[in-house]
């Protein structure tokens, strides 16, 4: 696997230099990178980039409220919001910290050592624009297959057969979905529960019945 490195800045926007900060035991950086799980779209597609995350904490270090403020626009951006949640009841807070600050955290992305040489920016930016037009696509194959779930799906052949067909051309084929299952394990390890089960839920939704078993022992 290649060895990906990911960086950060921390701001204080509205604190006074003389005041004191919450702090993340160890120190955010390194919990970022024990924590990080480069997603899958920007990998194959060698996207990096800066996404910027808002945050605010509570008088119990928790976070409370999160925001992507400047992003990629691709699933780098989900990935830095994760991070920045995972990090919520590990703060330290001082006394009398004022708790409608917001924190702004740059989380850097980038590849070192995944031969990335045969992609070009050109390619790189035209994979970010298709990722974006996929969302919706995406959105509507999820959809799909909750109404499913639910039993309000419309019975009719022909549309399960264009939903199958939107699927395929989306590239949500059987091995992307095991790759999307084992970036869920991955942060079940990282006790990251609701990050997985999101995981193993996109495979659900993708109509496959391979994250089944993970759903029953994790996500009830």
């Amino acid at each position: 696997m290649a060895r990906l490195l990911l960086f950060f800045l921390l701001v204080m926007t509205g604190l006074s230099a003389g005041a004191q900060q919450p702090e993340l035991e160890g120190g955010l950086e390194k919990f970022i990178l024990a924590n990080k799980v480069y997603p899958l779209y920007s990998l194959q597609n060698c996207i990096d980039g800066t996404v910027t995350i808002g945050f605010k904490l509570n008088s119990r270090g928790e976070v409370y409220t999160s925001e992507v403020r400047k992003g990629v626009g691709t699933d780098l951006d989900d990935e830095a919001l994760r991070l920045i949640r995972m990090s919520s009841g590990k703060w330290t807070v001082p006394a009398g910290y004022d708790t409608t600050f917001v924190l702004i955290v740059p989380v850097s992305f980038s590849l070192s050592g995944y031969d990335c040489t045969g992609k070009s920016d050109a390619e790189k930016a035209a994979a970010v624009r298709a990722y974006q037009v996929n969302a919706g696509l995406t959105n509507v194959v999820l959809n799909f297959y909750r109404n499913k779930a639910a039993g309000k799906a419309g019975k009719e052949k022909d549309e399960e057969n264009r939903i199958i067909a939107l699927k395929n051309s989306l590239g949500y084929n059987e091995e992307y979905l095991k790759n999307r299952i084992g970036e869920g394990k991955k942060k079940l390890e990282q006790k990251d529960r609701q990050g997985a089960c999101e995981d193993f839920l996109f495979v659900k939704y993708m109509g496959s019945d391979l994250a089944d078993e993970l759903l029953s022992r994790y996500c009830n």
